[in-house]
């Protein structure tokens, strides 16, 4: 697997993760009718995401800071746009020493 194709699969990992997460969170705190359907929706992303990140041939112990780092930015932005949640001061220096970490972590062999 190339490069670009495995940061996509990467990246849509993290956009599914983050996302079944944001689904479930709904759920549980949506009427009746809405819960059951955010509920199986946020379930069905997540087992998905289970898949995806675990087809590929890829050693992921070693990709993982790369996937930290699109987990971090998707799940932000997720909570930003769905729940309307800002990023304070706090978050962007721990999400700057995450980035960081992601570089470290990818530029080590």
């Amino acid at each position: 697997m190339n490069l670009a194709s495995t940061l996509l699969l990467l990246l849509l990992a993290a956009f599914m993760e983050a996302g079944g997460d944001a689904l479930c969170r709904s759920g549980l705190h949506a009427s009746a009718l809405a819960r059951a359907g955010f509920l199986a929706a946020g379930g069905l992303v997540l087992f998905g995401y289970g898949c995806v990140v675990n087809t590929p041939p890829w050693d992921f112990g070693r990709l993982i800071g790369v996937y930290v780092v699109f987990f971090f930015l998707v799940a932000q932005a997720i909570a930003w746009i769905a729940f309307h949640q800002r990023p304070n001061g706090a978050m962007l220096a721990g999400g700057g020493l995450i980035v960081a970490g992601g570089v470290v972590l990818s530029l080590s062999r």
